[in-house]
């Protein structure tokens, strides 16, 4: 029995991976999406979506990737709600790369990677407790839910002197939790950090616990780590700013990553260095990490993977 060539497999169900879908499907690309673990991406954990443009009453992030889904299956996108496990790709141009999800082993002539990155959390069972009550890791997203409210901020690089800074605008107060005594974060963020009034820098301290009724954020407990002392911080927002991480552990040592392993894009172009394999979203994107910037990176994705195609005739 001959294995079916696919046009395109998409791995990932974020906006990128579902954007992807839309416009492969409307070149007649046939795609197949691999939805991952999670399907929906990130968006999935947002309750509130206002910043995603054509929707002018806001959305929640779950029934925003159910109308992505839904106008992607549209167009005769097959959607799996598996993960791919492993991936081999060809070096050739015009190449047959694998996939596979379990044993089940896919042959596919373009792959566009879209599985996203995963916000680091503490690893407190507060953090769970709270999600969606009050506990974030996106400031850009959330921030606007805090407006004249005090939050607390966790981290110490330039994600966490960025997302301060960013809060201070719209928040009366701002609590930034620093583990050790300096600063992870440039000096050019330090300095904003330092110039802004209402951001107070706790060093040596950091967050244990939350509390609060009925699964909002009412208080963070926080320890200094020096002297063991533990006290309360009134807030409604806590912000944990200690970074992403890709999900880019089954392309280790085929597709060119960056150090902190992002996948590596041709610049302007969702090309990656091996011919018919393209990435899109936030698996290779840390500065904007926005729902939109990924969407626009997934049309990108499946213009290239429509053009590689294309001159292989």
């Amino acid at each position: 029995m001959e294995q079916n060539i696919l046009d395109c497999v998409i791995v990932g169900s974020g906006p990128s991976g579902f954007t992807a879908a839309i416009y492969a499907a409307r070149a007649d690309l046939k795609p197949e999406l691999y939805t991952g673990l999670e399907p929906g991406g990130q968006l999935t954990t947002t309750t509130e979506v206002d910043n995603f443009p054509g929707y002018p009453a806001g959305i929640t992030g779950p029934e925003m990737m159910m109308d992505l889904q839904k106008q992607a299956e549209r167009f005769e996108t097959k959607v799996h709600y598996e993960m791919i496990t492993k991936a081999e790709f060809s070096k050739e141009v015009g190449g047959v790369h694998k996939l596979y999800a379990g044993n089940k082993e896919i042959l596919a002539k373009t792959v566009i990677i879209s599985t996203g990155a995963t916000a680091k959390y503490l690893g407190l069972e507060d953090e769970k407790k709270y999600a969606g009550g009050g506990v974030s890791a996106c400031a850009t997203c959330d921030g606007f839910f805090y407006r004249g409210k005090d939050v607390v901020v966790v981290g110490a690089g330039d994600t966490a002197a960025e997302e301060a800074t960013y809060l201070a605008k719209l928040c009366r107060k701002v609590t930034l939790l620093v583990r050790k005594d300096v600063f992870r974060a440039s000096k050019a963020m330090v300095h904003r950090v330092e110039n802004t009034p209402n951001i107070e820098v706790k060093f040596h301290h950091e967050l244990i616990g939350i509390e609060g009724e009925n699964s909002l954020v009412e208080r963070a407990v926080i320890i200094n780590n020096q002297t063991q002392e533990t006290s309360k911080v009134d807030v409604e927002g806590i912000f944990i700013a200690i970074g992403h991480k890709p999900n880019t552990d089954i392309f280790v040592g085929q597709v060119d990553l960056d150090e902190n392993g992002y996948i590596v894009t041709e610049k302007g172009s969702s090309r990656t260095n091996l011919p018919g394999v393209f990435a899109a979203g936030d698996v290779q994107d840390h500065i904007y990490r926005q729902a939109i910037t990924a969407a626009g990176s997934g049309c990108m994705s499946a213009m290239d993977a429509e053009k590689y195609l294309a001159e292989l005739h």
